[in-house]
């Protein structure tokens, strides 16, 4: 996988700039004049997801690492089983949006999977483009049990490195960080997006497309949400930590997978059974 290259299509144009300056006025009430200044303002761009040229959902997303949340998504979404199959990647930029087209074997891939249902994501949550209620909740495996001795210092120390690496962020203060941690907590991949769902989905194509194994964690700058549970359940993450506390349906599912959640409270973190 980490030899697969991306190519763009013919006559391309380059991806959109993540982010793009905008002209402020800043105001402070009894600070006297009102001050001008520049904001960094983040993307947030159609992004349409192919599979060997058959449509799979299009997603606001922030454009970058396109590649990266294309397979995330086919690969979190149960969509493809093997991202050792993938043999390329084709990205075209169009004036509505962003095209990324994957291409992978055949048998690698569930037809049961590919419905009407995904043909549209917003870049709030995982819900949006899903036809029936069943179709919500999906079945969660039990995680990769790696996670089980990371002990609560590590986490923090991840925490305490991550916003110095959300180098989007910094310039936009709008963007959700996914990033993956080793054992002792230093971190060794970070994806940025304005969706959180879309950041952990770039996050879990990365670390595939380099074809990087090990134990570790994720540790994430947004609340824990049941479809970041199941999609990390699916990618075999053991342990997913999150500055905002999760919902309770993120822990039921996280309970069913035998999956860790953790979030910070000030400077404790609270681990949930």
């Amino acid at each position: 996988m980490a030899g697969v290259r991306s190519r763009a299509a013919a006559g391309h144009r380059p991806l959109p700039d993540a982010s793009r300056q905008r002209r402020i006025t800043r105001m402070r009430p009894g600070a006297g004049a009102p001050t001008e200044g520049l904001w960094g303002i983040a993307a947030e761009t159609p992004v349409e997801i192919n599979l060997n040229a058959r449509p799979l959902a299009v997603m606001m997303a922030t454009p970058a690492d396109v590649e990266d949340l294309a397979l995330g998504f086919a690969l979190s979404e149960t969509i493809l089983t093997d991202a050792g199959a993938v043999r390329g990647f084709e990205v075209q930029v169009l004036p509505e949006g962003v095209v990324v087209d994957l291409t992978a074997d055949a048998d690698a891939i569930v037809e049961s999977r590919i419905r009407p249902r995904f043909l549209e994501g917003m870049s709030g949550c995982g819900l949006c483009g899903v036809e029936r209620l069943a179709d919500v909740i999906r079945d969660v495996r039990p995680g990769a049990n790696d996670a089980a001795e990371i002990p609560a210092e590590a986490i923090l120390r991840a925490f305490d490195a991550l916003p110095e690496l959300q180098t989007l962020n910094r310039a936009t203060r709008s963007v959700h960080a996914a990033a993956w941690a080793a054992p002792d907590g230093e971190i060794a991949l970070v994806r940025e997006d304005v969706g959180r769902h879309n950041a952990l989905d770039k996050l879990i194509g990365a670390r595939a497309r380099e074809g990087a194994a090990g134990p570790g964690f994720v540790v994430m700058s947004s609340r824990c949400s049941f479809e970041l549970v199941q999609k990390a359940a699916v990618a075999g993450i053991g342990l997913i930590a999150t500055v905002s506390a999760p919902t309770e349906l993120a822990l039921e599912l996280a309970r069913a997978s035998g999956l860790r959640v953790a979030s910070l409270d000030r400077d404790a973190l609270i681990e949930f059974e």
